[in-house]
């Protein structure tokens, strides 16, 4: 049966808060069993408001608020489970430690484009320094009830950033979601794109780039051939002669010429890979 904890009698900013440092005390005093996981169960559960608070503040920027109050939790047990006595009151430990688990939640897992951390940063302040000017600023003529969109200045003026970091925290609010390649293109030329999705606009691998790089890594090794072993290379693969052909022409056996081409297509082969690796 899990422990019934006091609450603090306070009207402070944390006024949610629980008293649990006797809890805290007991915890630190028992070893792993039952009575252990119901004292930890009554404190996460204790603090599960506070928790749900700091995740409150980061609805509507994309992420599902369950999700969130989720990833709150987990970082509330993270740091019950952490937290030492000797460091102070619980909650100026605990609160950092479940914000960080939720900037961390944004940051891996629901961005669709990754980008360093400083851009993720200055997309926050852009985009609340363009939620608060688009209320200020009355609508554009002719769009009543439209705020209007402010201008790069505006933004970095109201943020203090320079003008090229306002456009990449611009750009990186729009890396935060990915459009389905299924989702219709929204190029300017409708003439040419119209009704056309993302994924016909793609291109494919061309095959022939990777012979054009074979054929330029085997160049050496072919120069280098005697003029035998390259009279044999050329008959066989440009004038498509068999092997008895190619002996009978040359006097020598099909065997004879047969153990020629493998062993001239082998050193090709590895002074071309040789040449390639160099080039890499």
């Amino acid at each position: 049966m899990a422990a019934v904890l006091p609450r603090r009698n306070r009207s402070d900013r944390h006024d949610d808060a629980p008293d649990t440092s006797a809890a805290f005390s007991r915890l630190s005093t028992l070893g792993h069993g039952p009575e252990h996981d119901a004292v930890r169960e009554a404190v996460i559960t204790q603090w599960l408001p506070l928790s749900q608070r700091l995740a409150a503040r980061y609805r509507n920027r994309g992420a599902d608020i369950e999700d969130l109050y989720q990833v709150a939790a987990m970082g509330l047990v993270k740091a019950v489970d952490r937290y030492e006595e000797e460091r102070g009151p619980f909650a100026p430990y605990a609160i950092p430690t479940i914000t960080g688990e939720l900037k961390r939640h944004f940051r891996d897992s629901l961005w669709s484009v990754h980008v360093p951390r400083r851009v993720q940063e200055l997309r926050n302040k852009v985009r609340i320094a363009r939620s608060d000017l688009q209320t200020e600023q009355p609508g554009e003529p002719g769009e009543p009830g439209e705020p209007g969109e402010p201008s790069i200045a505006d933004l970095a003026t109201r943020t203090g950033l320079a003008e090229d970091d306002v456009r990449n925290g611009l750009g990186a609010i729009d890396s935060f979601t990915s459009l389905s390649l299924d989702a219709e293109s929204t190029s300017d030329n409708t003439d040419i794109t119209g009704g056309m999705s993302l994924v016909d606009g793609l291109g494919v691998a061309d095959p022939g780039f990777d012979a054009v790089v074979d054929r330029e890594a085997a160049k050496p090794a072919l120069r280098a051939l005697p003029e035998r072993e390259s009279k044999i290379l050329y008959m066989r693969f440009f004038e498509d002669k068999t092997q008895s052909q190619i002996g009978a022409e040359l006097g020598m056996s099909q065997m004879h010429v047969s153990r020629l081409l493998a062993s001239t297509c082998a050193r090709v082969r590895r002074q071309a890979l040789a040449e390639r690796s160099h080039a890499a």
